[in-house]
Protein backbone atom coordinates (compact mmCIF):
# COMPACT_ATOMS: atom_id res chain seq x y z
CA UNK A 1 0.00 0.00 0.00
CA UNK A 2 1.16 3.27 -0.74
CA UNK A 3 0.77 6.50 1.38
CA UNK A 4 1.82 10.19 1.37
CA UNK A 5 2.35 13.07 3.44
CA UNK A 6 4.19 15.73 3.57
CA UNK A 7 7.32 17.60 5.58
CA UNK A 8 9.64 20.33 4.66
CA UNK A 9 12.96 21.56 4.08
CA UNK A 10 14.75 24.30 4.90
CA UNK A 11 17.00 26.30 2.48
CA UNK A 12 18.14 29.61 3.55
CA UNK A 13 15.34 31.17 5.11
CA UNK A 14 13.14 29.45 2.89
CA UNK A 15 11.17 26.23 3.21
CA UNK A 16 10.61 23.72 0.27
CA UNK A 17 7.57 21.18 1.09
CA UNK A 18 8.86 17.44 0.70
CA UNK A 19 6.23 14.94 -0.04
CA UNK A 20 7.49 11.37 2.26
CA UNK A 21 5.63 8.70 0.25
CA UNK A 22 6.11 5.43 2.05
CA UNK A 23 5.28 1.96 -0.36
CA UNK A 24 5.15 -1.26 1.13
CA UNK A 25 5.63 -4.19 -1.16
CA UNK A 26 5.18 -7.47 -0.54
CA UNK A 27 6.67 -9.01 -3.09
CA UNK A 28 11.22 -9.10 -3.18
CA UNK A 29 13.35 -9.10 0.27
CA UNK A 30 12.29 -7.76 3.54
CA UNK A 31 14.48 -4.61 3.64
CA UNK A 32 14.02 -0.77 3.97
CA UNK A 33 15.46 2.05 1.84
CA UNK A 34 14.78 5.91 2.09
CA UNK A 35 15.58 7.44 -1.51
CA UNK A 36 15.27 11.10 -2.94
CA UNK A 37 19.25 12.06 -1.67
CA UNK A 38 18.90 11.60 2.20
CA UNK A 39 21.97 12.42 4.28
CA UNK A 40 23.34 10.24 6.83
CA UNK A 41 20.89 11.94 9.60
CA UNK A 42 18.02 10.82 7.45
CA UNK A 43 19.13 7.41 6.98
CA UNK A 44 19.50 7.05 10.66
CA UNK A 45 15.35 7.62 10.62
CA UNK A 46 14.58 4.39 9.73
CA UNK A 47 15.97 3.04 13.21
CA UNK A 48 14.50 5.53 15.29
CA UNK A 49 11.15 5.04 13.50
CA UNK A 50 11.15 1.47 13.97
CA UNK A 51 12.22 1.99 17.97
CA UNK A 52 9.14 4.50 18.36
CA UNK A 53 6.89 2.22 16.15
CA UNK A 54 7.78 -0.78 18.30
CA UNK A 55 8.07 0.70 21.35
CA UNK A 56 4.06 2.06 21.31
CA UNK A 57 2.91 -1.47 20.82
CA UNK A 58 2.59 -0.94 16.82
CA UNK A 59 4.61 -3.38 14.87
CA UNK A 60 7.08 -2.09 11.55
CA UNK A 61 6.17 -4.20 8.16
CA UNK A 62 8.51 -6.94 7.68
CA UNK A 63 8.24 -6.82 3.69
CA UNK A 64 9.96 -4.21 1.46
CA UNK A 65 9.59 -0.69 2.52
CA UNK A 66 10.45 2.36 0.73
CA UNK A 67 10.43 5.62 1.12
CA UNK A 68 10.51 8.30 -0.96
CA UNK A 69 11.66 12.01 -0.37
CA UNK A 70 10.12 13.77 -3.24
CA UNK A 71 11.53 16.20 -5.54
CA UNK A 72 14.21 13.66 -5.41
CA UNK A 73 17.08 15.87 -6.86
CA UNK A 74 17.05 17.92 -3.36
CA UNK A 75 19.52 16.99 -0.64
CA UNK A 76 17.46 16.27 2.81
CA UNK A 77 19.54 16.61 5.89
CA UNK A 78 18.58 16.33 9.65
CA UNK A 79 16.36 14.48 11.85
CA UNK A 80 13.18 16.33 11.40
CA UNK A 81 11.89 13.51 9.04
CA UNK A 82 11.46 11.05 11.54
CA UNK A 83 7.64 12.36 12.44
CA UNK A 84 6.35 11.86 8.71
CA UNK A 85 8.01 9.00 8.08
CA UNK A 86 6.80 7.49 10.97
CA UNK A 87 3.35 8.73 10.33
CA UNK A 88 3.14 7.37 6.47
CA UNK A 89 4.72 3.93 7.43
CA UNK A 90 1.59 3.58 10.17
CA UNK A 91 -0.87 4.62 7.20
CA UNK A 92 1.09 2.38 4.46
CA UNK A 93 0.88 -0.42 6.81
CA UNK A 94 -3.13 -0.54 7.63
CA UNK A 95 -2.54 0.43 11.17
CA UNK A 96 -3.64 4.27 11.14
CA UNK A 97 -6.78 5.17 11.37
CA UNK A 98 -8.03 7.39 8.16
CA UNK A 99 -4.52 7.76 6.63
CA UNK A 100 -6.26 9.92 3.59
CA UNK A 101 -5.93 12.80 6.52
CA UNK A 102 -2.17 12.78 6.21
CA UNK A 103 -2.21 14.70 3.15
CA UNK A 104 -4.03 17.86 4.42
CA UNK A 105 -1.21 18.57 7.09
CA UNK A 106 2.59 19.32 7.37
CA UNK A 107 4.31 16.99 9.79
CA UNK A 108 7.55 17.36 11.24
CA UNK A 109 9.64 16.79 14.43
CA UNK A 110 12.86 14.06 15.60
CA UNK A 111 11.46 10.88 17.39
CA UNK A 112 13.46 9.31 20.72
CA UNK A 113 13.44 5.57 20.80
CA UNK A 114 10.29 5.33 22.96
CA UNK A 115 8.47 7.57 20.71
CA UNK A 116 8.91 11.28 22.36
CA UNK A 117 9.06 13.82 19.42
CA UNK A 118 11.65 16.63 19.84
CA UNK A 119 12.25 19.61 18.90
CA UNK A 120 13.30 21.11 15.28
CA UNK A 121 14.84 24.20 13.19
CA UNK A 122 12.92 25.78 10.96
CA UNK A 123 9.56 25.88 12.04
CA UNK A 124 8.67 29.67 11.66
CA UNK A 125 9.47 29.36 7.72
CA UNK A 126 8.00 26.06 7.36
CA UNK A 127 4.87 27.38 8.83
CA UNK A 128 4.98 30.13 6.36
CA UNK A 129 5.93 27.92 3.43
CA UNK A 130 2.75 25.35 4.35
CA UNK A 131 -0.13 28.61 4.92
CA UNK A 132 1.07 29.68 1.39
CA UNK A 133 0.06 26.51 -0.24
CA UNK A 134 -2.89 26.09 1.35
CA UNK A 135 -2.09 23.12 4.00
CA UNK A 136 -5.26 22.46 6.43
CA UNK A 137 -2.57 22.36 9.39
CA UNK A 138 0.98 21.95 10.67
CA UNK A 139 2.57 19.47 13.39
CA UNK A 140 5.11 20.51 14.82
CA UNK A 141 6.71 19.62 18.21
CA UNK A 142 5.62 21.50 21.43
CA UNK A 143 8.39 23.11 21.89
CA UNK A 144 8.26 24.68 18.16
CA UNK A 145 4.53 25.39 18.65
CA UNK A 146 4.03 29.09 20.04
CA UNK A 147 6.99 29.76 17.15
CA UNK A 148 4.89 28.61 14.27
CA UNK A 149 1.85 29.64 15.55
CA UNK A 150 3.04 33.43 14.62
CA UNK A 151 1.56 32.73 11.39
CA UNK A 152 -2.03 33.25 11.06
CA UNK A 153 -4.47 31.65 8.81
CA UNK A 154 -2.88 28.01 9.85
CA UNK A 155 -3.74 25.26 12.53
CA UNK A 156 -0.68 24.77 14.38
CA UNK A 157 -0.28 21.49 16.58
CA UNK A 158 1.89 21.17 18.99
CA UNK A 159 2.99 17.21 19.90
CA UNK A 160 4.96 15.87 22.89
CA UNK A 161 4.51 12.01 21.38
CA UNK A 162 4.04 10.17 18.63
CA UNK A 163 1.04 8.51 19.85
CA UNK A 164 -0.66 12.41 20.35
CA UNK A 165 -0.02 12.28 16.29
CA UNK A 166 -1.55 8.52 15.86
CA UNK A 167 -4.84 9.91 18.52
CA UNK A 168 -5.37 13.22 16.20
CA UNK A 169 -5.33 11.75 13.17
CA UNK A 170 -8.26 9.31 14.87
CA UNK A 171 -10.01 12.33 16.21
CA UNK A 172 -9.42 15.49 15.27
CA UNK A 173 -10.49 17.28 18.23
CA UNK A 174 -7.78 15.30 20.63
CA UNK A 175 -5.90 18.77 19.94
CA UNK A 176 -6.04 21.89 20.47
CA UNK A 177 -4.52 24.16 17.57
CA UNK A 178 -2.04 26.61 19.31
CA UNK A 179 -3.39 30.11 19.78
CA UNK A 180 -0.84 33.18 19.52
CA UNK A 181 -1.62 36.54 19.86
CA UNK A 182 0.85 38.42 17.28
CA UNK A 183 0.19 41.98 18.41
CA UNK A 184 0.77 41.14 22.13
CA UNK A 185 3.47 39.01 21.80
CA UNK A 186 5.30 42.22 19.81
CA UNK A 187 4.59 44.47 22.40
CA UNK A 188 8.04 46.04 23.13
CA UNK A 189 9.32 47.99 25.76
CA UNK A 190 12.15 49.63 26.29
CA UNK A 191 12.16 48.99 30.07
CA UNK A 192 12.93 44.99 29.09
CA UNK A 193 16.38 45.82 28.68
CA UNK A 194 18.68 44.54 31.56
CA UNK A 195 21.64 47.12 30.69
CA UNK A 196 21.04 50.29 29.25
CA UNK A 197 22.62 53.51 27.28
CA UNK A 198 21.96 55.60 30.14
CA UNK A 199 23.72 53.59 32.71
CA UNK A 200 27.37 55.10 31.45
CA UNK A 201 28.48 58.23 33.41
CA UNK A 202 30.26 60.80 31.48
CA UNK A 203 31.96 59.70 28.33
CA UNK A 204 29.88 62.60 26.21
CA UNK A 205 31.83 62.76 23.64
CA UNK A 206 32.03 58.54 22.38
CA UNK A 207 28.10 58.59 23.68
CA UNK A 208 27.22 61.67 21.41
CA UNK A 209 29.46 59.46 18.47
CA UNK A 210 27.24 56.47 18.99
CA UNK A 211 24.00 58.19 18.80
CA UNK A 212 24.73 59.83 15.85
CA UNK A 213 25.78 56.49 14.48
CA UNK A 214 22.68 54.73 15.72
CA UNK A 215 20.59 57.71 14.21
CA UNK A 216 21.97 56.89 10.65
CA UNK A 217 22.85 53.16 11.13
CA UNK A 218 26.82 54.35 10.72
CA UNK A 219 29.62 51.67 11.43
CA UNK A 220 31.56 53.05 13.96
CA UNK A 221 35.45 52.12 15.45
CA UNK A 222 35.99 52.79 18.76
CA UNK A 223 40.01 53.15 19.39
CA UNK A 224 40.87 53.71 23.05
CA UNK A 225 43.36 51.72 25.72
CA UNK A 226 42.17 48.86 27.65
CA UNK A 227 39.16 49.29 30.55
CA UNK A 228 37.68 52.25 28.60
CA UNK A 229 34.43 51.10 28.10
CA UNK A 230 34.56 50.37 24.40
CA UNK A 231 32.72 47.13 24.90
CA UNK A 232 30.50 48.38 27.83
CA UNK A 233 29.20 51.31 25.68
CA UNK A 234 28.97 48.92 22.99
CA UNK A 235 27.19 46.56 24.17
CA UNK A 236 24.71 48.79 25.25
CA UNK A 237 24.11 50.61 21.86
CA UNK A 238 20.92 47.90 20.68
CA UNK A 239 19.12 49.69 23.56
CA UNK A 240 18.90 53.26 21.91
CA UNK A 241 18.21 52.14 18.60
CA UNK A 242 14.64 52.13 17.24
CA UNK A 243 12.91 49.07 18.25
CA UNK A 244 11.98 46.61 15.45
CA UNK A 245 9.20 46.91 13.13
CA UNK A 246 6.84 43.71 12.88
CA UNK A 247 8.53 42.29 9.44
CA UNK A 248 11.81 43.17 10.87
CA UNK A 249 11.06 41.01 13.62
CA UNK A 250 9.75 38.37 11.60
CA UNK A 251 12.60 38.35 9.40
CA UNK A 252 15.05 38.32 12.64
CA UNK A 253 12.94 35.17 13.73
CA UNK A 254 12.99 33.42 10.66
CA UNK A 255 17.29 33.58 10.47
CA UNK A 256 17.45 32.51 14.49
CA UNK A 257 14.73 29.89 13.57
CA UNK A 258 17.23 28.18 10.79
CA UNK A 259 20.17 28.76 13.17
CA UNK A 260 18.47 26.93 15.74
CA UNK A 261 18.90 29.75 17.98
CA UNK A 262 15.41 30.51 19.13
CA UNK A 263 15.29 29.00 23.02
CA UNK A 264 11.92 26.80 23.68
CA UNK A 265 8.48 28.07 23.55
CA UNK A 266 9.74 31.54 21.97
CA UNK A 267 7.98 33.31 19.50
CA UNK A 268 8.89 36.77 17.86
CA UNK A 269 12.63 37.99 18.45
CA UNK A 270 11.33 42.04 20.29
CA UNK A 271 14.76 42.96 20.54
CA UNK A 272 17.42 44.45 17.58
CA UNK A 273 20.17 41.01 17.93
CA UNK A 274 23.75 42.11 19.05
CA UNK A 275 26.44 39.76 18.29
CA UNK A 276 30.08 39.18 19.27
CA UNK A 277 32.09 36.90 17.73
CA UNK A 278 35.83 36.36 18.64
CA UNK A 279 38.52 37.20 17.13
CA UNK A 280 39.40 33.66 16.41
CA UNK A 281 36.37 32.84 14.26
CA UNK A 282 36.91 31.17 11.08
CA UNK A 283 35.59 32.57 7.20
CA UNK A 284 32.64 30.07 7.28
CA UNK A 285 31.36 31.30 10.72
CA UNK A 286 31.73 34.54 10.28
CA UNK A 287 29.18 34.64 7.13
CA UNK A 288 27.50 31.49 6.67
CA UNK A 289 28.22 28.34 4.69
CA UNK A 290 28.88 24.84 5.29
CA UNK A 291 28.39 21.53 4.35
CA UNK A 292 24.35 22.32 4.26
CA UNK A 293 24.66 26.20 4.77
CA UNK A 294 23.76 28.05 7.59
CA UNK A 295 23.83 31.36 8.48
CA UNK A 296 26.86 32.89 9.76
CA UNK A 297 27.02 35.86 12.41
CA UNK A 298 26.73 38.43 9.73
CA UNK A 299 23.23 37.25 9.35
CA UNK A 300 22.39 36.38 12.95
CA UNK A 301 23.21 40.32 13.54
CA UNK A 302 20.54 41.10 11.24
CA UNK A 303 18.95 44.43 11.92
CA UNK A 304 20.85 44.50 14.86
CA UNK A 305 24.72 45.47 15.85
CA UNK A 306 27.74 42.83 14.85
CA UNK A 307 30.76 43.94 17.52
CA UNK A 308 34.09 42.98 16.70
CA UNK A 309 36.45 43.27 19.69
CA UNK A 310 40.33 43.81 18.97
CA UNK A 311 39.81 44.30 15.10
CA UNK A 312 43.84 44.28 14.59
CA UNK A 313 42.78 40.14 15.96
CA UNK A 314 40.58 39.00 13.63
CA UNK A 315 42.60 37.39 10.40
CA UNK A 316 42.34 38.84 7.22
CA UNK A 317 40.52 36.77 5.38
CA UNK A 318 38.00 37.03 7.50
CA UNK A 319 37.77 40.82 7.62
CA UNK A 320 38.07 40.66 3.82
CA UNK A 321 34.87 38.47 3.04
CA UNK A 322 32.17 40.64 5.04
CA UNK A 323 33.28 43.55 1.98
CA UNK A 324 30.62 42.08 -0.14
CA UNK A 325 27.94 41.39 2.18
CA UNK A 326 28.53 45.58 3.86
CA UNK A 327 27.66 46.52 -0.09
CA UNK A 328 24.87 44.70 -0.42
CA UNK A 329 23.11 44.01 2.72
CA UNK A 330 23.05 39.99 2.24
CA UNK A 331 25.19 37.34 1.76
CA UNK A 332 25.02 34.90 -1.09
CA UNK A 333 26.71 31.35 -0.34
CA UNK A 334 26.78 29.34 -4.00
CA UNK A 335 27.23 25.03 -4.17
CA UNK A 336 27.52 23.29 -7.35
CA UNK A 337 23.47 22.73 -7.10
CA UNK A 338 21.99 25.49 -5.03
CA UNK A 339 22.79 29.04 -4.10
CA UNK A 340 21.48 30.53 -0.96
CA UNK A 341 20.65 33.91 0.06
CA UNK A 342 20.91 35.17 3.42
CA UNK A 343 20.29 38.59 4.32
CA UNK A 344 22.77 40.18 6.42
CA UNK A 345 22.21 44.08 7.33
CA UNK A 346 23.80 45.12 10.39
CA UNK A 347 25.75 48.34 12.12
CA UNK A 348 29.51 46.87 12.00
CA UNK A 349 30.99 48.41 15.09
CA UNK A 350 34.75 47.95 16.24
CA UNK A 351 37.04 48.48 18.66
CA UNK A 352 40.87 48.54 19.44
CA UNK A 353 43.71 49.55 21.02
CA UNK A 354 45.98 52.16 19.93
Amino acid sequence: MLVKTFGSAVYGVEAITIAVEVNINNQGKSDAIIVGLPDGAVKESLLRVESAIKDNNFYMPRTRLIVNLAPADIRKSGTAFDLPIAMATLGASEQLVNPEKLTDYVIMGELSLDGTVRPIKGALPIAIQARKEGFKGLIVPKQNGREAAMVNNLKVYGVGHLNDVINFFKDENSLDPIIVNTREEFAFSQSDFEIDFCDVKGQENIKRALEIAAAGGHNAILIGPPGAGKTMLAKRLPTILPPLSLQEALETTKIHSVAGKLPENATLISRRPYRSPHHTISDVALVGGGGNPQPGEISLAHNGVLFLDELPEFKRTVLEVMRQPMEERKVTISRAKIALEFPASFMLIASMNP
